[in-house]
């Protein structure tokens, strides 16, 4: 039976990035594939311009990302609440791009969204032929090489990421199996009876430019499990 690794992202502020421009910076409400791979890019020391190690870990990993709604400190007797509240902060920037490419002369306001008290659980699933295997990527995420963030290096994690493997026939079931407390799920998976599916531009296009490609994700409902 395949293998998962569990993650846990858990942090006071994250934000994932979706399709934008200076002047408005957007979080996606769950996190981004392109976002789960800079992570762990991040972990393995892979540089931005790295685009063939960027490429390969692209086509070695697979994800499964559960919204959590509530998660255990050993310091409380009860979960603590994750609502996961979205809020802009706003920023001056100068010499910011224009559509055009060049340079704006003037300063420009931009708004940025995060998510605040905001938790997820990933399944992190190898595909066939993986250049990064799940063994090295575990070992990268106990002993990052370079600092892992939630989305912008403004929102560092709360606690150790990686938080164990499981055993199931794909992400969607690595999550029902694991522990925590939430209610949907977005996959790469179609898997079982799947509800709604949409289209998400997050798939990073390895280049001199930064682009992405679009993907198919599938929304399931969690089998709720008790925060432990």
């Amino acid at each position: 039976m395949p293998r998962y690794l569990i993650l846990r992202l858990d942090g006071p502020m994250q934000a994932w990035g979706t399709h934008t421009y200076e002047d408005f910076r957007p979080s996606n409400l769950y996190p981004t594939r392109s976002g789960l791979l800079g992570l762990l890019a991040a972990c393995l020391g892979i540089d931005r311009d790295d685009h063939a190690g960027q490429a390969a870990l692209a086509a070695s990993v697979e994800f499964s990302v559960r919204v959590d709604t509530a998660v255990a400190r050993f310091d409380r007797e009860l979960p603590m609440k994750k609502p996961g509240v979205k809020l802009p902060d706003f920023h001056t920037v100068m010499d910011a791009r224009k559509v055009d490419g060049k340079a704006n002369k003037f300063p420009v306001v931009s708004r940025r969204e995060y998510l605040f008290d905001a938790a997820f659980s990933v399944a992190v699933g190898a595909k066939p032929d993986a250049a990064y295997t799940l063994d090295v990527i575990a070992a990268a995420l106990r002993r990052p090489l370079y600092t892992p963030t939630l989305g912008r290096r403004a929102c560092p994690p709360a606690r150790p990421m990686f938080d164990g493997e499981i055993e199931a026939a794909n992400g969607v079931e690595a999550l029902h199996k694991s522990s925590g407390s939430g209610v949907l799920i977005y996959s790469e998976h179609k898997g079982g009876p799947a509800g709604l599916e949409t289209r998400i531009r997050d798939v990073p296009l390895h280049g001199i430019k930064r682009q992405f490609g679009t993907r198919l994700v599938y929304l399931h409902k969690n089998k709720e499990a008790p925060c432990s």
